[in-house]
């Protein structure tokens, strides 16, 4: 029986705007695309500054349980992140990272985008690279439609800022267009997957 359950995890430190990304894209699945989504969120003891995690499950029929267990997709904004919530993943699932702090990269089902250095040289803030993320999250993951993604983004931001995200979103689906997820190397095949 194909699983279809779709699990996601954003992951960072407080102060980058993970929950913000988590709302919007469960939006975006929800209201828009017309699916079953929960998202849950939880934040390290530190908050600002320590580590921060959200979860957006997506389904095709009702989600009886809310928390993500085999993980799609797992979205690393800093190192710190990434060692400490790269369990749980599916054997294909895939790691999407921030290479501008990101080097240590536990698997090779992964993609290295440098959300950071983006949106600091091409929007001049880095305050949206998690917009950008997003962006890469949309193009990468075959659950979210990129236009309603964005038509959410735009319900979202604040007033004054719904342009500059809006770029930063765009700048996110560009980079992430560049890769190929079936030239990444498989831990099982297709026909094994359908079997699990």
């Amino acid at each position: 029986m194909k699983e279809d359950r779709y699990e996601i995890r954003l992951s960072g430190s407080g102060g980058q705007g993970i929950i913000l990304a988590a709302v919007i894209l469960a939006e975006a699945v929800g209201i828009a695309d017309n699916k079953y989504v929960c998202q849950t969120q939880s934040y390290g003891p530190e908050a600002r500054g320590g580590k921060s995690k959200a979860e957006v499950v997506i389904s095709e029929r009702p989600i009886d349980y809310p928390k993500a267990m085999k993980l799609d997709l797992l979205l690393a904004m800093n190192q710190a992140s990434c060692d400490a919530y790269f369990y749980d993943f599916k054997p294909n699932g895939l790691l999407l990272v921030d290479s501008t702090f990101v080097e240590q990269i536990p698997t090779s089902r992964s993609v290295a985008i440098p959300f950071t250095q983006i949106a600091r040289e091409k929007l001049g803030k880095e305050i949206v690279a998690n917009m950008v993320a997003l962006g890469a999250v949309g193009q990468l993951c075959p659950m979210v439609s990129v236009s309603n993604l964005e038509k959410a983004l735009v319900a979202r931001a604040p007033k004054g800022t719904k342009e500059l995200n809006r770029k930063a979103l765009r700048e996110g689906i560009k980079a992430a267009k560049k890769f190929n997820l079936h030239a990444l190397p498989r831990s099982i095949s297709p026909e094994e997957e359908e079997e699990i």
